[in-house]
């Protein structure tokens, strides 16, 4: 009787803390701006013999890209650190548009925000900016230095922040296999236009992508036949019931035929068909896999192997620091670490990403660091598309649940407000953050 007022409430209560803990953070740091500016000693950090000391930020999608936005924002002008982040993508992939840009043409180059906008103003400034960018991999980590993939360059740092995310083998629908914006934008093409042509489309996993490319396929191309494979008894069997049993009926409303309990083991494309573990066959001309992703931990792996858990996330401590006490600058933020994130997301992750950057400024005026991150439900909200149209989001911990069925009035889904969100002007693309980095190197 209670348990959907006492939810609201903790919702609540948590909106509260996180904002004060925000401003906790900028009035501190209002303080030491203005005692830094009244004060006719301070050193400045334009100093050509002074070697800036290295915070390294391994990856840029939402988790390494927040860590860094916020460090630089909290940086004082007079501090000898720097960020330096590591990215080999020349644009920020919008990850939840990607299923229904695999089916909807014409929006695919949506999905690519220019990175640069989110960032502190004059960040990226050639004299006196906070922010290195270097589009590259990072090949190896070591206790005091990572090394670079494709330069071999050796950049030492003072911290790390690693956030290499998951799906970094993974293919669409989940994850764009490209660094370059243009075959990126050729691989979506690609796909839009093999589903397009499929008359029998088998779609492996019951999870988000899984639901959301079937129902967009069946709803944009009614004619075909579509046919979603799942090994759980249910869909959406990470989610609470209310949001299966609402996802299922979306998915059934449309035609589209499910089997659950079973996994495809091969597709046989001279019969045309996919064949299942039971023995089933389906006829198939075309198969997307939408299973679950893989945490990229390797880099770590190899460093500290100790620190890698069974499911390959990377173990942190409270703090987010790496749960190796001999590696106490190193942080974990965003779908790499393991934090008991029910359902990680894009909240989850910048809620990560703020506690390492407040960790590491702490660490670098000598304080032991004191933010640390712990999961909540409100963190785990979720927007599932059920055709083109029509969409249900949900809310709630494991015991109560809310749904808000939508209809979907933009086929771009919420593209135009992410763009926003990254300080970037939809769908505007010049090109020139690349120009930047390369000044600034």
């Amino acid at each position: 009787m209670f348990e959907k007022p006492l939810l609201v409430i903790n919702g609540i209560g948590f909106g509260l803390s996180t904002i004060l803990s925000l401003l906790r953070h900028s009035l501190s740091f209002r303080l030491k701006l203005l005692r830094h500016f009244m004060s006719p000693s301070s050193p400045s950090s334009s100093s050509s013999s002074e070697k800036p000391r290295n915070i390294v930020i391994v990856g840029a999608s939402i988790a390494g890209y927040t860590a860094a936005r916020t460090i630089a924002q909290y940086l004082l002008p007079n501090s000898p650190y720097r960020v330096v982040v590591v990215e080999p993508r020349d644009h920020f992939h919008f990850t939840w548009v990607l299923p229904r840009f695999c089916v909807a043409e014409g929006h695919e180059h949506k999905a690519f925000i220019p990175y640069g906008g989110y960032l502190p103003p004059g960040s990226l400034e050639a004299d006196g900016g906070k922010v290195a960018w270097i589009r590259d991999r990072v090949a190896r980590i070591e206790r005091d230095a990572v090394t670079l993939e494709g330069s071999g360059e050796h950049i030492p740092y003072e911290f790390l922040v690693v956030a290499t995310g998951s799906g970094a083998t993974d293919s669409l629908p989940s994850r764009v296999p490209a660094s370059d914006k243009e075959e990126g934008l050729a691989l979506l093409r690609h796909m839009q236009r093999r589903i397009k042509e499929a008359k029998d489309l088998v779609v492996v996993g019951g999870g988000a992508a899984g639901v959301e490319l079937a129902t967009d396929a069946k709803s944009k191309y009614p004619e075909k036949n579509v046919t979603l494979v799942h090994s759980r008894s249910a869909v959406m069997h990470r989610f609470g019931p209310r949001l299966q049993a609402a996802a299922l009926d979306g998915i059934k409303e449309l035609g589209i035929e499910v089997v659950m309990g079973d996994r495809v083991v091969n597709e046989d494309k001279e019969k045309g068909v996919a064949v299942l573990k039971s023995g089933k066959e389906i006829v198939c001309d075309f198969l997307v896999n939408c299973t679950g992703q893989r945490p990229d931990s390797k880099l770590i792996a190899e460093l500290s192997p100790s620190s890698i858990s069974e499911s390959s996330h990377i173990l942190t401590k409270p703090t987010l620091q790496i749960q190796d006490d001999s590696l106490p600058n190193i942080y974990v933020c965003g779908d790499v670490s393991e934090t008991n994130t029910t359902h990680p997301n894009t909240r989850s992750a910048m809620r990560q990403a703020m506690v390492c950057a407040f960790n590491v400024l702490a660490g670098i005026e000598g304080k032991k660091p004191k933010d640390v991150y712990e999961p909540h439900w409100l963190d785990g909200v979720i927007k599932l598309t059920l055709g083109l149209d029509k969409s249900v989001s949900n809310v709630g911990d494991e015991k109560t649940e809310f749904l808000f069925p939508t209809k979907e009035r933009k086929e771009e889904l919420m593209a135009a407000g992410a763009w926003h969100k990254l300080g970037a002007k939809p769908f505007e693309d010049d090109g020139s953050f690349l120009s930047k980095i390369k000044s600034k190197m």
